[in-house]
């Protein structure tokens, strides 16, 4: 289903509280979550590494990237913590690729359908 610039990225009755998946619209991975009741959408792609976020931990609104730990909150894409280890190779990781946001997407739904403004 396409309304406008939403499309149908998944059914209500489909997750959760605390589900996640990753889908594909326009040729874009998003991670689709239901936490609290809400439905959230936020880009798949880790901004430091590419790590695929739905592969990863969700507490609350907190995404953790499965690669190097990054932390992100899906709410707006803020980016909570880049990334966690210590020593040289870290260190001068996050000098070379300095913390970023993650890019967050509207989500509306429809009856059952939970449409995703891409």
């Amino acid at each position: 289903m396409n309304i406008g610039n939403f499309l149908e990225a998944g059914k209500v009755g489909d997750f959760r509280d605390g589900d996640k998946k990753k889908v594909t619209l326009k040729g874009q991975e998003i991670m689709l979550a239901r936490v609290g009741g809400r439905f959230y959408a936020a880009q798949n792609r880790c901004a430091h590494m590419g790590g695929d976020l739905a592969a990863g931990v969700l507490q609350g609104t907190i995404i953790t990237c499965p690669r190097h730990g990054s932390q992100f909150d899906i709410t707006d894409g803020h980016n909570v913590r880049w990334m966690t280890g210590e020593g040289l190779i870290v260190a001068l990781s996050k000098i070379a690729k300095s913390p970023r946001p993650i890019r967050t997407y509207n989500v509306k739904i429809d009856g059952d359908s939970i449409l995703i403004e891409v």
